[in-house]
C-alpha cells in the first residue's frame, strides 16, 4: 500500500484549480465533503485490483489513488489529505472482501473507494459479485466510513474480457448502488464519453488491453474528484515523479557499479556522459539492438528485460519505425506500449527508466519525422516516464543534451 503526502506537490506542477458547476455531490458522501471543506484531515483508502495498485502500466511509481490525492489537495489546499493505495493485481471483489479488515478498515478511513470488475468478469458469478459488493458496503459503513463504488475503465475487446461482460458488470454495480443507496463514480462512462468524441485519444489512454496508462489514471482521478466534491481539477500537466533517477543516483553516490541497458546510440554515449559528472563511476553497459529492427522485433526484445534486471534503461526507439501521431496503426500502438511496459518491472519500479525523444538525435526533423517524434513523446509521457527532449532551437549534439539532462537530474536542479 502506498500513501501520498502533501510534500509530493513540491516537485510537481498542478494546473490551477478550475471550479465549475459540476454535478452535485452525492448526499451519501456528505461526511467526507464536510471535512474537506472544513479543513479537517481526511483519509481515503482506494480498494481494488491492478488498475488501482501501482504497476508497470502507469510507470510503476503511482496510479489513480496518488492522482486523487493531488486532485483533492488542489481543490482543498488547506485540508490535510491522505490517500492509501490498497490495490493488488489479480484481485476480485471476493479478494477485496477477504482483506477488507486488514488493508482498509484498520486504516480508519473517512472514505473507501471500491473499484473491481476486470478480474471478476473472468471468474466470479454475478450473484457472488452482488453479495461481495453488498458486504463491502455494509462493513465499511459499520466501521464509520463512507463508500464510493467505482465502475472500472473501459477496455479493448478480447475473448477473455469481452466488452459485453464488462458492461453487464457495470450495470450490476449501478444496481447494487441503487439498492444500497451508495454513490457511484462512473469512470467507465467517462472513458466511453471520450471514446465517442475522440476514438484515438481514448485508445491512447490504455497501455495494454485492459490497463490504463497514467493519462488514463489521471482521467479516473479527475472523475473521482468531481464526483466526490463537485470540483473539476486538471491533472494533465503533472510532471513524472521526481527524482527521475533514484536508483542511479543512489548507486553512483555509494560508488557501486551501475548496470545500464541502452538503445543505440546511447549505449555508446551514456558511460562518457556519466563519467563527465562522476569520474569514478563504474558503469556496465548492455546494448538493446535497434538497427534494422522492426517495431515488433524491438518489442520482442523487451520481454527479456526483467530476466536480467538493469539499474537504468535508456529507451530510444528509432524514428523510422515510430508511427505518426496523426494516424498510428493499432499494431504499432500495441508494440510501442509493450516496449514501455516490459522495460519496467512488473510492480513498483525497481530500476530507472528514461526515454529519449527521436528529435534529440537531430534538430532538423522532417514534417513526417516531427509527427513520429510527437507520437513517441506522447506515449512516454502517458506512461509517466521521464523523457529527454531537445530544447527549442538548441543545436547541441545528442551527447551534450544527454549530459546536460543528467547533470540537472543528478544535481537536483
Amino acid at each position: 500500500m502506498v500513501a501520498v503526502c502533501r510534500s509530493a506537490l513540491t516537485t510537481m506542477l498542478l494546473v490551477p484549480l478550475c471550479q465549475v458547476a459540476a454535478e452535485p455531490r452525492p448526499a451519501e458522501l456528505r461526511q467526507t465533503a464536510a471535512k474537506l471543506e472544513a479543513g479537517q484531515p481526511v483519509r481515503v483508502v482506494c480498494l481494488g485490483d491492478s488498475v488501482t495498485g501501482v504497476y508497470y502500466h502507469s510507470g510503476g511509481r503511482r496510479a489513480y489513488p496518488e492522482m486523487l490525492s493531488l486532485a483533492l489537495q488542489a481543490a482543498y489546499p488547506q485540508t490535510p489529505v491522505t490517500v492509501v493505495n490498497a490495490g493488488i493485481s489479480g484481485n476480485t471483489t471476493a479478494d477485496g472482501l477477504s482483506r477488507l479488515q486488514a488493508d482498509v478498515l484498520e486504516q480508519r478511513p473517512d472514505l473507501v473507494t471500491v473499484m473491481f470488475g476486470l478480474n471478476d468478469i473472468t471468474r466470479v458469478p454475478l450473484d457472488e459479485v452482488r453479495a461481495n459488493l453488498g458486504q463491502i458496503i455494509d462493513r465499511c459503513r459499520a466501521a464509520g466510513a463512507e463508500v464510493l463504488l467505482c465502475t472500472p475503465n473501459s477496455v479493448l475487446d478480447t475473448p477473455s474480457r469481452p466488452i459485453t461482460k464488462l458492461v453487464e458488470y457495470c450495470n450490476l454495480l449501478r444496481e447494487v448502488a441503487r439498492q444500497r443507496q451508495a454513490p457511484v463514480c462512473d469512470i467507465h462512462a467517462a472513458y466511453e464519453a471520450l471514446r465517442e468524441r475522440e476514438p484515438l485519444a481514448w485508445r491512447l489512454l490504455l497501455s495494454d488491453e485492459i490497463h490504463p496508462n497514467m493519462d488514463g489514471h489521471k482521467l479516473s482521478a479527475e472523475t473521482l474528484c468531481r464526483t466526490l466534491c463537485g470540483h473539476s481539477v486538471a491533472l494533465a500537466t503533472l510532471r513524472p515523479p521526481q527524482p527521475a533517477l533514484p536508483k542511479t543516483q543512489a548507486l553512483l553516490q555509494a560508488g557501486r557499479p551501475l548496470r545500464v541497458l541502452a538503445m543505440p546510440p546511447y549505449d555508446a554515449l551514456i558511460a562518457p556522459a556519466l563519467r563527465a559528472l562522476v569520474p569514478t563511476a563504474q558503469i556496465e553497459v548492455r546494448t538493446w539492438p535497434t538497427a534494422a529492427q522492426t517495431l515488433a522485433e524491438i518489442e520482442a526484445a523487451a520481454k527479456s528485460v526483467r530476466a536480467a534486471p538493469p539499474d537504468l534503461v535508456l529507451l530510444a526507439v528509432p524514428v523510422a519505425v515510430t508511427p505518426p501521431e496523426s494516424a498510428p496503426p493499432e499494431a504499432a500502438i500495441r508494440s510501442h506500449s509493450w516496449i514501455l511496459n516490459n522495460a519496467l518491472s512488473f510492480g513498483l519500479q525497481e530500476w530507472d527508466v528514461v526515454a529519449i525523444a527521436p528529435s534529440v538525435l537531430t534538430p532538423d526533423l522532417t514534417t513526417t519525422e516531427r509527427d513520429r517524434d510527437a507520437f513517441a513523446c506522447r506515449m512516454v509521457r502517458a506512461q509517466d516516464l521521464n523523457l529527454i527532449t531537445r530544447p527549442d532551437l538548441d543545436p547541441a549534439p545528442p551527447e551534450q543534451i544527454l549530459q546536460n539532462w543528467l547533470r540537472a537530474e543528478l544535481s537536483g536542479k
